[in-house]
């Protein structure tokens, strides 16, 4: 005697954990940058973990987001080397440049 499951009636799961590795596989290397003296490497901005897409997403306490991304110690490393608000306005357009983020998208948003 042979059962078969019958499949559920109009539930269709799509299954995307192949489709997000493709996704993650695809995204560019990480952005290796010097400036000041001081090296750091950030990770394409579509990689971040998804609690920091919005403090990334608008950048509105850039310390916080650097420290996230960085750590405590290289931002100290960036304070005394005297960086300005304008050099974190050149590294924040690089990485969206690097990362194919367009200005004013959100990491998070949709590249199609």
């Amino acid at each position: 005697m042979t059962t078969s499951k019958k499949p559920s009636v109009g539930r269709e799961v799509i299954d995307l954990d192949s489709l997000a590795q493709q996704k993650i596989d695809a995204l560019p290397d990480p952005t290796h940058f010097s400036l000041k003296g001081v090296e750091f490497t950030l990770p394409p901005m579509r990689s971040l973990p998804f609690e920091l897409q919005e403090r990334v997403g608008n950048l509105d306490d850039i310390p916080a987001v650097m420290k996230d991304i960085l750590g405590a110690d290289k931002v100290k490393e960036m304070y005394a080397a005297g960086y300005t608000f304008a050099h974190i306005e050149v590294i924040a357009e690089q990485w969206q440049k690097r990362s194919g983020v367009e200005p004013g998208e959100s990491a998070a948003s949709s590249d199609s």
